[in-house]
């Protein structure tokens, strides 16, 4: 090594970045260009994603998880408000946003409805107009002034993800925002199950809410089964871990009721959630420690914080 340090190792960056926009503004084809093949091939159902993965980009020295949050809408309902608070506290726990708009449709109602959410937050936003291969220069420059003049983004990056143009400059650009930190995943491919993330955390909620002080946040539920059966309900097996014994016993309750009616009250939400009539199976099972355990942590779908 040399004295002045140049030979130090670069320090290894990583954290996570929320990709939000209107519907078909190509957040998909970006982040198939972003990750090649190793990308999970996510559902199609609108309104199912609470804190999806959408994929995750690694190199030597970087990793961006790639979050993609419910969408950003005029909630309509009870479950709309849950999905509009959950795409703000997302915002909230990034590094930085990406916020899509297709450059050949103009600013809509639907981007200015996401700026003025945008508004809310203190993360960097990155403006990234895609689909610069339909429009000439002349026609993108005004519409740069038209965004500035609405928001203060952290930057702005033209791509056109369907041809791949700048999606290098954009990654070099999101690198410089993110802290030195972990590497969260292996750089292999990411799987993920939006609606049994959400439906877990339906059940979870409903014992948080129903035990009170009793049960501590040591409660974890993970979804072992569900598929639609031929009668056209969902079956659902869900195990609820806790990490004690006694736990076990509050959470079955005396003759089964607690356990029964956290079954109830749960699966009147994940049939509004899923617009389906459900068959829910709950087990209890104690998994000592379990918040401790980095392989039962994987196991459940926790993502290191």
């Amino acid at each position: 090594m040399n004295h002045n340090g140049s030979d130090k190792p670069k320090a290894f960056r990583s954290g996570f970045v929320a990709i939000i926009g209107r519907p078909n503004v190509g957040k998909s084809t970006l982040m198939n260009h972003l990750i090649g093949q190793k990308i999970a091939i996510m559902s199609d159902k609108p309104q199912t994603t609470r804190n999806k993965i959408h994929g995750v980009y690694t190199t030597e020295d970087t990793q961006i998880v790639f979050l993609d949050t419910p969408g950003i809408h005029k909630p309509q309902s009870k479950l709309g408000n849950y999905m509009m608070q959950t795409a703000e506290s997302a915002l909230k726990e990034v590094e930085a946003a990406l916020f899509l708009v297709d450059v050949s449709e103009g600013i809509g109602g639907g981007d200015r409805y996401i700026i003025e959410q945008l508004k809310k937050v203190k993360t960097p936003v990155f403006l990234v107009m895609n689909k610069i291969d339909k429009v000439t220069p002349e026609q993108l420059l005004p519409m740069i002034t038209q965004y500035n003049e609405l928001y203060p983004f952290a930057e702005i990056v033209p791509i056109s993800a369907l041809n791949g143009n700048n999606v290098s400059t954009l990654l070099e650009q999101l690198t410089r925002y993110l802290p030195e930190g972990p590497q969260y995943y292996p750089a292999d491919q990411v799987t993920d199950h939006p609606e049994q993330f959400v439906v877990a955390e339906l059940i979870r909620e409903k014992i948080l809410h129903m035990a009170r002080e009793e049960i501590p946040h040591s409660i974890a539920v993970a979804i072992e089964d569900m598929r639609v059966q031929e009668n056209g309900v969902v079956y659902i097996g869900a195990v609820i871990f806790v990490e004690r014994d006694s736990q076990k016993g509050i959470i079955i309750g005396k003759r089964g009721e607690f356990l029964k009616e956290v079954g109830k009250q749960a699966r009147r939400d994940i049939e509004a959630l899923l617009g389906s009539r459900t068959f829910l199976e709950l087990w209890v099972k104690v998994k000592k420690d379990w918040r401790n355990q980095d392989r039962i942590l994987k196991d459940l779908g926790f993502r290191h914080d």
